[in-house]
């Protein structure tokens, strides 16, 4: 039988005294149960939250596994050689650091060769190079001198010894002999010295997973470790000789940071590490070149690419001969305004002065 409402709202009293009719302004309760959560409703959102902690967590696990292998790199000892007898030191935020490429040796350290005294013609440097950072880490510059550049050998102390190609310096008086050596031919103040095991080529490019190449009368290349160390050090049967060397090694440098870049290497923890791996292993830096110093200035140039970088050569002046057999001589006046140039972070505007007598690396299919 059908409930008579007027009777019912009459037996339980006015309206006004029912709390359950009163507009609360507040969304009725789901009758099928209980309200779903904010992240339920809202799966983006956490599934975007959930992808950022991975990230984060993957970033500070990364960050301390980088640290720790910036932390295994070889240290060698640098005498320390008298103020007066160092290039004046430049104010700025620019960097200078000594690059040397030496070979396998007998197999012990540099720290090893060290301790009992440097034992001279252990290690030999086929490759010179000083690296230069612009202030504001927008730019690099890449400048070879000639392992034959017949220069003014100075010892460990600072002091003038024989006159001799430039590689003698490192292999006969260690490095620190080295470093005051080429401070001493450009008038430059080095902040760092680091030195490459050349074999360690073979590592870092199996690592990349190769580097390709174009090569006159061969066509493009792709090379493998073991290729690509025999690229860079040969030096007999092409026609420049040591200079078209020094070239070979700039093109391969460049590719390799082309690859690197490409390859998303440097933005990409997980394909960055057997490269770190193979540069950890085959690298020596200055004992006071810290790891931090050296993470700090990895991540100051993250956003280089390879047309950023500019491969330069010492000024080239004549061939010669002498009794340390061929050598080469420097054009000393041109050589006087690269170095200046570079001390005073100007390099952009020496390359415009001298155009093509600037001594730069051909495109990648004109090197030999």
């Amino acid at each position: 039988m059908r409930h008579d409402d007027t009777s019912a709202r009459a037996a339980d009293g006015p309206p006004a005294d029912r709390p359950h009719d009163k507009p609360s302004g507040k969304p009725r309760k789901r009758s099928g149960g209980k309200r779903r959560g904010f992240f339920r409703r809202h799966p983006v959102l956490l599934s975007t939250l959930v992808l950022l902690g991975v990230l984060v967590t993957g970033t500070l696990v990364f960050a301390f596994y980088l640290n720790a292998q910036l932390g295994q790199i070889d240290r060698l000892e640098l005498g320390d050689i008298p103020d007066d007898r160092r290039p004046a030191q430049v104010e700025g935020d620019a960097v200078n650091i000594l690059l040397a490429g030496v070979d396998e040796g007998d197999g012990r350290s540099i720290a090893e060769i060290q301790e009992g005294g440097w034992d001279p013609g252990v290690l030999r440097t086929d490759t010179i190079m000083v690296l230069h950072l612009t202030a504001d880490r927008q730019r690099a510059y890449v400048i070879s001198i000639p392992r034959d550049s017949y220069v003014q050998l100075h010892g460990d102390d600072g002091r003038p010894q024989e006159v001799n190609k430039i590689n003698a310096a490192f292999s006969l008086y260690g490095p620190t002999a080295f470093l005051s050596t080429v401070e001493n031919l450009t008038n430059l103040r080095m902040d760092h010295l680091a030195v490459v095991d050349l074999a360690g080529f073979e590592n870092i490019t199996n690592a990349l997973g190769g580097v390709t190449l174009t090569i006159p009368g061969e066509g493009t290349q792709h090379l493998d470790g073991e290729e690509s160390l025999k690229y860079v050090r040969t030096r007999y049967g092409i026609a420049g000789g040591d200079f078209d060397r020094i070239e070979r090694q700039q093109n391969f440098l460049r590719a390799m940071l082309g690859e690197t870049l490409s390859a998303g290497t440097i933005t990409n923890p997980f394909t960055l590490t057997p490269t770190i791996k193979s540069v950890v292993g085959n690298l020596t830096v200055d004992e006071e070149f810290h790891t931090a110093e050296i993470r700090g200035l990895a991540l100051s140039l993250r956003g280089l690419r390879t047309g950023d970088v500019t491969f330069l050569t010492a000024p080239f002046g004549s061939f010669g001969s002498t009794d340390v057999g061929s050598i080469v001589r420097l054009d000393q006046a041109q050589s006087e305004e690269l170095w200046q140039a570079t001390a005073n972070d100007r390099l952009g505007d020496y390359i415009e002065e001298y155009a093509a007598e600037s001594e730069q690396l051909p495109k990648p299919g004109d090197v030999n």
